[in-house]
């Protein structure tokens, strides 16, 4: 594909960007959202497959458990090639590519899902929607080439939130067959998003752009893997998007399985968590724009904890609207983390940049090079937090036939979140670089 090529691209120019940088990025930001948010549903799909698997199908809570285990797996796992994807083939193009792929696990949902297809044949199938996981990192480098390091919290939570949205969207569409037809017929599900496929495809041949300065750096990319921050994001990226995709992909089977609810009672509730999440995640980054990635971080994982202690007191008393009420507060809070961990990201670059003594201009050069090549990596390993939350509840189902010792195991993981941020970027004196260089609107 040869795409449309813009040349030059200098989003911290002020006058660049109002005279021109500003319309071209937003146009790419609203089409490039679109294609992210079918690749969401897609990677997710088998939240809502699991619903219409009932006893004819032959597969138990610890089976379903282990489809949903394995889309997470690949999407964390194709997060990372996607991420390079953009610089060699071009944001435009690649979306175009990436949305069209998407079609495969669809058709071949559509082709298995039947009572009598082998347990092998589903995971096969479970982990080619895997890589509409990967939508996900290369969406995310796209948009921050697109945009200056002082709207980058709201665009990269913009985009993401949008692609988010996917989650709960292909769950409503599970509820609605579900509610209308019965269990039986999880094919229309499918049926609908193929030609949404090929619209997103559309869309982004027709309007999106592709950056000629961006470009592949591997010094860059050694460099990212070399600095401890990448790695300590990556940590707080877990227990945030980790979390909201874990949830995402578990709360519907989580309801059956401890609270016995039928397909229908579970999809009314499935989608309203990762609906509210989805939606705060613009506020995440704004907040961050405003007050500094480090301190909405930290009070997200603080709230966090509280809601999980809630969840497991409603666990041990089997009190579904507790457990529904703190399940939601979570859905919201690890919205509200994901926006502000991610517009961390650049800001600890230009901040570390700005330390060793770089000009303004210069620094940000440095932030954004990093950045770009740090935010597929880190993506990636915080959707391996989805896996393992996934593993954690088949263990603890198959163990004590509830979720309490998985949401154990999760608090004591947002405490050591908490005092990871705490420690790193928010301790006096900062660790990073002086705090008026950090600034807290940066981190």
């Amino acid at each position: 594909m040869a795409g449309r090529w813009i040349e030059t691209w200098e989003p911290e120019d002020e006058t660049f960007w109002r005279e021109k940088g500003e319309r071209v990025a937003r146009r790419n930001l609203w089409f490039s959202v679109l294609s992210e948010h079918i690749g969401f549903s897609i990677w997710t799909l088998w939240s809502v497959m699991v619903l219409f698997m009932g006893p004819e199908y032959g597969i138990d809570p610890a089976g379903k458990f282990f489809l949903i285990s394995t889309a997470t797996l690949v999407g964390a796992l194709v997060r990372v090639p996607y991420t390079f994807a953009v610089a060699r083939f071009g944001g435009r193009n690649w979306t175009v590519f990436s949305a069209v792929s998407l079609l495969v696990p669809t058709l071949a949902a559509f082709w298995v899902m039947e009572p009598g297809t082998s347990y092998a044949t589903f995971v096969a199938v479970a982990a080619l929607t895997g890589i509409g996981g990967g939508n996900f990192a290369s969406s995310m480098t796209n948009i921050n080439a697109f945009f200056p390091l002082r709207r980058k919290g709201w665009a990269l939570g913009l985009n993401a939130g949008g692609g988010n949205i996917g989650v709960p969207v292909v769950q409503l569409v599970g509820l609605l067959v579900i509610g209308t037809l019965g269990a039986s017929h999880p094919r229309i599900v499918l049926g609908v998003y193929i030609p949404l496929i090929v619209l997103a495809a559309a869309c982004a041949a027709l309007y999106m752009d592709n950056l000629r300065p961006v470009k592949n750096d591997t010094g860059a990319a050694l460099e990212a893997v070399r600095d401890p921050h990448t790695w300590i994001v990556s940590v707080l990226y877990i227990g945030t998007f980790g979390s909201f995709i874990g949830y995402s992909f578990a709360f519907g089977l989580v309801l059956q399985t401890q609270f016995g609810r039928t397909p229908l009672q579970a999809a009314s509730l499935t989608f309203i968590g990762p609906l509210l999440g989805s939606l705060i995640r613009p506020v995440g980054g704004r907040l961050a724009d405003r007050y500094g990635g480090a301190r909405i971080t930290l009070a997200t994982f603080a709230a966090m904890a509280a809601a999980t202690g809630v969840v497991i007191q409603a666990s041990g008393n089997a009190s579904l609207p507790v457990f529904l009420t703190g399940f939601t507060a979570l859905f919201v809070l690890t919205g509200l983390g994901n926006g502000s961990t991610y517009k961390m990201i650049p800001g600890i670059f230009h901040a570390k940049a700005l330390a060793r003594g770089l000009d303004a201009e210069a620094a940000a050069a440095h932030g954004r090079r990093l950045s770009g090549a740090a935010m597929g990596l880190i993506g990636a390993v915080g959707a391996l937090g989805g896996l393992a939350i996934n593993l954690a509840f088949r263990q603890s189902f198959q163990a004590t036939g509830t979720g309490t010792a998985a949401f154990w195991s999760f608090l004591a993981f947002y405490g050591v979140c908490f005092t990871l941020t705490w420690a790193v970027y928010l301790r006096r004196p900062a660790p990073v670089a002086t705090r008026a260089q950090l600034g807290y609107a940066e981190v």
